[in-house]
C-alpha cells in the first residue's frame, strides 16, 4: 500500500484584471504582494498558476515575495466551464438565466472544460503520496475555485454555480486519508486593507 501523507491546497482567484484582461490593475498588482506576503511563511513547495495574463502576473507577484518557490504554468488551473448543468438540476426560477449566462461563452470553451476540470481534481487534490505533507498553492479563476471547492464539500455537480471568490481572496482545503476534505478558508481577505477587498465579488453579496 502506498504511503499518504496530508495534502494542503492553497488556492487563490488572480488579482484584479484590466477591462480587456491582458493584465492586472495597479490595486490588482497590490493585492498580489500582499497575499504573497500573507504566504510568506506557508511551506509552498511549487505555486501553480494558469495560462492567462492575469493569472501568470498574478503568480509571479506572489512568487516575488517568497524563498525560491517554483512557478509552473498549468493548464487544468485555466479559466473554463467545468460542468454545464442540466435544467433540472437547478432552481427553477433562476434556471433559464443561469444557463443563458453559460450559453454566452464559446462552445468549445463548454466542451473542454470538464476534461480539465477532471484534470485539475486528479493534479491537484486527493493525499499526497509520501510521507511528508505537502503545500501547493494554484493561482486560477473563480469558475475553477468554485469547483474544487464544490468537490471538496461533496456537493451537487450544478452547485459549482453560486459560489464566489473575490480576487486575490485565499482558499485552503486539507485532504487526509482517513477524513473528508477540509475546506480550511474560504475566500479570506484578511490580508487586504478594506479598499482593497470584494473586487471581482458580486456587489449584492458585500458584506
Amino acid at each position: 500500500m502506498t504511503e499518504t501523507a496530508a495534502r494542503y491546497l492553497y488556492l487563490a482567484r488572480h488579482a484584479e484584471a484590466t477591462p480587456d484582461e491582458s493584465g492586472l490593475t495597479d490595486r490588482g498588482r497590490r493585492q498580489a504582494v500582499l497575499l504573497g506576503e500573507r504566504l510568506r511563511g506557508a511551506p509552498l513547495t511549487a505555486v501553480h498558476h494558469g495560462p492567462l495574463a492575469r493569472a501568470e502576473e498574478t503568480a509571479r507577484l506572489i512568487g516575488d515575495q517568497l524563498d525560491r518557490v517554483p512557478l509552473r504554468m498549468s493548464p487544468p488551473a485555466g479559466d473554463y466551464i467545468p460542468y454545464v448543468p442540466r435544467h433540472e438540476e437547478l432552481p427553477p426560477r433562476s434556471a433559464d438565466a443561469m444557463l443563458a449566462f453559460l450559453a454566452q461563452f464559446p462552445a468549445e470553451e463548454r466542451e473542454q472544460g470538464p476534461g480539465l476540470a477532471a484534470e485539475a481534481l486528479a493534479r491537484f487534490t486527493g493525499p499526497a503520496e509520501g510521507d511528508r505533507p505537502v503545500h501547493e498553492l494554484v493561482v486560477t479563476h473563480n469558475f475553477l475555485l468554485a469547483w474544487l471547492v464544490r468537490e471538496a464539500l461533496e456537493a451537487p455537480r450544478a452547485r459549482w454555480m453560486g459560489i464566489n471568490h473575490a480576487n486575490a481572496a485565499l482558499t485552503v482545503i486539507r485532504y487526509t486519508h482517513d477524513r473528508a476534505p477540509a475546506v480550511l478558508f474560504l475566500n479570506d481577505t484578511g490580508h487586504l486593507p478594506q479598499e482593497l477587498r470584494w473586487t471581482g465579488f458580486p456587489a449584492e453579496l458585500h458584506v
